[in-house]
């Protein structure tokens, strides 16, 4: 069997690693049903510390084709992957292509798929926030429309394509893949050191760095905040950092893991001098994924806008607020026993859950097939399509 996988951010990389995995164990081992595997990075987040540096931590081979793709506008980025990719798929000729999450190279590489009239499977099927607005959600619907074999990550996922007159028979409910790489990274994670973290990330003050002190096991907050709905208007980005300054640092540390996008409009908002000097926050550079796991086991909670950390709280039990007003990932929400509360962007609300949670304890929690075996169901089910 040919398979073709793709990634093409930062999210994909950590999804793709024990899928590749799992296909080289099987291959050591299963000589008759060997798969030959390619790996197709359409190079959607092409520098060091987004891509290249989540590679080597991960333990992924190199990428077999790389498209070069880059950042540009959405219909940019489809339009380009479609282009690069149309080719390597006339040239691989694959049985199937596996893409997984929801970023535009999955969307992209979708729709061409389909076009050759090739098997597609999406890892992560089924997530729906119902919120048109965001483009992931516009690449959940196209992908999983297309796709042949929908692997779902939990059974509300499932239940979603079934209510949208997907067959039975094309979903598969493997589990949440993500679980994989937490379960293989753990305990590379537990031996780092938080503070070295800190004082090796930790953006300058004014042109200086300063080490910071030890921080106490349970006793800061973590932060990540990316998404335009928050970090693109003054409006909402502004009454945010106000909290932050004057409430949030007067009663917990907070570490503040900056992305790019954000950093950029804090400048333009003439909010980012402030914040530096700000006593008990230490912002930090994006960071790999064995310091983010690292800091995340120990914080006593987690403000957040990204799915992929609202998952890994619910695992380890971090108490968490999601910065938005829905979410695709409603398992890990406190009602289905999850960690995570939706608080949108508005400071009262964000205020009153921070207060509410910041002495709680942890309570993890592992939905059905959360065991850290997905990737070797996927495996199954590919090798069981009957091609």
């Amino acid at each position: 069997m040919k398979i073709i996988s793709v990634v093409g951010a930062r999210p994909n990389f950590m999804k793709i690693a024990p899928f590749v995995n799992a296909i080289h164990a099987h291959n050591e081992t299963n000589l008759a049903t060997k798969i030959d595997h390619t790996l197709v990075h359409t190079g959607q987040h092409y520098d060091d510390r987004m891509s290249k540096s989540f590679f080597k931590a991960l333990g992924i081979p190199e990428a077999d084709i790389n498209l070069g793709v880059g950042s540009g506008t959405h219909a940019e980025q489809v339009g380009h992957t479609m282009i690069a990719f149309e080719k390597v798929l006339k040239d691989k000729k694959p049985d199937w292509v596996v893409v997984v999450g929801d970023v535009n190279a999955t969307c992209a590489c979708s729709i061409t798929t389909k076009k050759e009239n090739i098997q597609l499977a999406h890892i992560e099927a089924g997530l729906r926030s119902g919120d048109m607005t965001m483009p992931e959600e516009i690449n959940r619907l196209f992908t999983d429309r297309l796709s042949d074999l929908l692997l779902t990550p939990d059974e509300i996922s499932s239940q979603n394509l079934f209510k949208e007159g997907v067959s039975f028979d094309r979903i598969q409910f493997v589990g949440n893949i993500m679980i994989d790489t937490l379960e293989s990274n753990m305990l590379k994670a537990k031996n780092l050191d938080i503070c070295e973290i800190l004082n090796r990330n930790r953006l300058s003050m004014n042109g200086q760095t300063t080490e910071v002190g030890r921080l106490q096991s349970g006793q800061y907050a973590l932060m990540t905040l990316h998404r335009p709905s928050n970090v693109d208007h003054r409006s909402i980005i502004e009454p945010i950092v106000s909290f932050i300054r004057n409430e949030l640092v007067e009663a917990i540390p907070l570490i503040w893991i900056i992305h790019p996008r954000t950093e950029k409009q804090l400048k333009v908002f003439g909010l980012w001098d402030s914040l530096l000097k700000t006593k008990n926050l230490h912002i930090l550079k994006p960071l790999g994924y064995h310091e983010l796991l690292r800091l995340n086991i120990d914080a006593s909670m987690m403000l957040t806008d990204s799915g992929g950390l609202q998952e890994e709280c619910c695992v380890l039990g971090t108490p968490c607020l999601t910065l938005r007003w829905n979410t695709e990932r409603p398992i890990t929400l406190e009602e289905y026993g999850g960690a995570s509360v939706l608080v949108g962007n508005d400071v009262g609300r964000i205020q009153h859950a921070f207060f509410d949670v910041i002495n709680k304890k942890r309570n993890p929690h592992r939905p059905d097939l959360w065991d850290g075996h997905t990737s070797n169901r996927i495996i199954e089910c590919l090798l069981n399509s009957g091609l």
